[in-house]
């Protein structure tokens, strides 16, 4: 079994080093309750309604800054693994990025591949890779972001990659059908699926926590409140690798990997020709 442990916080928009300090306590108070996985919501170092370009860049944090040494030294000194999010300036560019940090080092990072018109989204860059899923001691886990969770692409994509927990750091204004998408993408991938929301207030926006997870079979198996906090989950990885079902042997099996059917799919990858985009697809992306 692997121990999880989601954080519902609110981050304070643009102060990136007091929520550094505000995540490693609660890495701290987590591992203390014997998480061996933490995972922060989308933009928790950072915060993320941010209304200029300038403004988002001047507190959007780098892959080697000290934001995210103090996470790393947390997780070091704890032992545990860390998922947490954050506005990531690369360069010129700006990226919405959750970072997988492990005791020994940086692990890697996703960026969001999906951006809408909202917040720093629409001053940032969509990752513009195909995803990948992160080995870890304990289990592959995949990683999207918030607006992803809205394509089944994307959770389908790491799941083909391994990934046997699908994680969503999100940032949700509204909780409309969220909780059916989790249960709808755990199901359809066979994996587990958790989503950790933040709660608090940014410039009139409200996010209303909500952070769901739910088992390979669709189950419900926790949905947190709106106040912020640390909720845990003890999971069996192993459970998501068996994707086949025999409800009656020969009579009725299925199983929703092997059975696809890849050659009919490709209007899913054809794109649109003068699609009516949102966010930082709209065009040349900013940065």
């Amino acid at each position: 079994m692997t121990a999880v442990c989601g954080v519902q916080m609110a981050p304070h928009l643009g102060a990136s080093v007091r929520n550094a300090e505000i995540i490693a306590a609660e890495i701290a108070l987590a591992a203390g309750e014997g998480a061996e996985l933490v995972i922060l919501p989308e933009a928790a170092l950072t915060g993320y309604v941010f209304d200029s370009l300038e403004e988002a860049r001047e507190a959007a944090v780098e892959g080697t800054g000290p934001q995210i040494t103090r996470i790393l030294e947390a997780a070091r000194q704890h032992e545990v693994h860390v998922i947490v999010g954050a506005i990531e300036r690369d360069g010129g560019s700006l990226y919405n990025t959750a970072f997988v940090i492990g005791p020994e080092a940086v692990i890697g990072r996703t960026r969001k591949m999906h951006t809408l018109c909202l917040g720093a989204d629409r001053f940032t860059r969509p990752a513009g890779e195909a995803p990948h899923a992160f080995q870890l001691p304990f289990g592959t886990v995949g990683v999207h972001i918030c607006y992803d969770g809205s394509f089944p692409e994307t959770a389908r994509a790491l799941r083909l990659v391994g990934a046997q927990l699908l994680v969503l750091p999100t940032n949700w204004p509204r909780l409309d059908l969220k909780r059916e998408i989790v249960r709808v993408r755990a199901y359809e991938n066979h994996a587990f699926y958790l989503a950790v929301n933040r709660v608090g207030e940014e410039r009139g926006v409200i996010f209303r926590g909500g952070s769901d997870e739910a088992d390979p079979e669709g189950n419900l198996l926790f949905e947190a409140g709106a106040e912020a906090g640390r909720f845990h989950i003890e999971i069996d990885l192993g459970a998501a690798d068996d994707t086949r079902e025999v409800v009656s042997a020969g009579e009725y099996e299925l199983d929703l990997i092997a059975d696809r059917q890849p050659s009919c799919y490709e209007p899913i990858t054809r794109p649109i020709d003068g699609a009516n985009r949102t966010g930082s697809g709209r065009g040349a992306p900013a940065g």
